[in-house]
This record gives structure tokens, sequence and C-alpha cells, in this order.
């Protein structure tokens, strides 16, 4: 193993990654290859990050799988997420399926955790919009067309519908995150609804 490889990132302490934290990670391929991209490894992850989220509690508004990388933007739906825990399942369960085709993720994964005023709406919807556009940027597809990029797409735990860049999908989001913070994803009844009896 190189000596790079060997070098740990600097990360935040680890309360920056838990509750209702909003992180950017990205999970690079050792050594940039390239051919492990296809429908059938989007669908799988979809899977993983299916039940990362539902376990650990976390929503990705949206992710983008690049041909040598993989983005995500996570938001933490309780007090007792935790990204940095929930990325090593994340990590374990990919490279898993990537080990089956020959491929492997970097040692290590990138982040950069949004705070103060990063949090505000309209500067995650930027970061949102930044992540879907990186195929653009790349010349994957033309200038403007970056929602037609099949490995671009939102995960929202119970949500499998949801389509940010379509209608109402911005509002939709914000109500859905919102509602699984009140619940704590689904684990306590909603308080702003009062079954009747």
């Amino acid at each position: 193993m190189s000596q790079q490889n060997q070098k740990r990132l600097k990360r935040l302490p680890p309360e920056y990654y838990r509750g209702f934290a909003w992180v950017h990670w990205t999970l690079t391929i050792q050594n940039r290859r390239v051919g492990w991209l296809d429908a059938r490894f989007l669908y799988k992850f979809r899977e993983v990050l299916t039940h990362v989220g539902f376990r650990d509690q976390i929503a990705c508004p949206v992710f983008c799988l690049m041909p040598d990388h993989i983005h995500l933007l996570w938001c933490g739906l309780a007090q007792e997420s935790d990204q940095q825990i929930a990325m090593k399942r994340l990590r374990k369960d990919t490279n898993d399926c990537l080990k089956r085709i020959g491929y492997v993720l970097q040692l290590q994964s990138f982040d950069h955790v949004l705070i103060d005023d990063e949090r505000e709406q309209w500067m995650i919807e930027a970061v949102i919009e930044y992540i879907a556009r990186n195929p653009e940027r790349k010349g994957l597809v033309p200038i403007d067309e970056f929602a037609s990029y099949p490995y671009t797409g939102c995960l929202i735990p119970g949500y499998p519908q949801m389509r940010l860049f379509q209608g109402e999908g911005w509002d939709e989001l914000w109500r859905t995150v919102a509602f699984l913070k009140r619940t704590h994803c689904f684990r306590v009844p909603d308080p702003k609804h009062v079954p009747c009896e």
C-alpha cells in the first residue's frame, strides 16, 4: 500500500456527523477505474442505500453515480442518526457488490459537512443541484439535461417515486424530510396527526 493510501483524511469531531447533520459524501473507485457502472449496479446500490437509510434514519435527497466515483448528500432524520456509522455500513455493502465484479472503493470517503448558513434551504438546494450537474460538467449529458442522467436519483426512506427535478419535487422533498424528522423515520406516531377515536 502506498504512503498516499495510508494517510487518513482529517475529519471533523464525531458530533458534526450526528443528529440532523447534512453531509456531502464522495466515494471514489480505487485508482479511478471505470467499467463498473450499469443499471444492475444502480439498482443494487439503491437497495443498499435504502437499507442504510431505514436502519440509520438517514435520507439521501440526491445521489449521483459517476463513472469513477459516487456523490451522496445525506441528512440525519433523528437525534440518534450517525452518518459516520451509516457510511461504514454503506461502504462495506457497496464494496461487497463491487468486489464481485473486480472493483473496490478507495480507502476512505471524502466529506463536506454543511455548517451554519450552508444549511439554509436555498444553500442545500444549490448543493443538490451541484451534485446533480456532475454528469453535465463531465460531458456525459448536454447542458441543462442533467435530470435525464440515469444514475442520479433521490432516495428518501418510504418514498421511492420522489423526483426532485420534476413538478413539485422541491416542495415534496422538504415536506417529506420534515415529516420523517417529526416521526423519527416512522418510528413514532406523527405528533401533527392525532387519530380520530
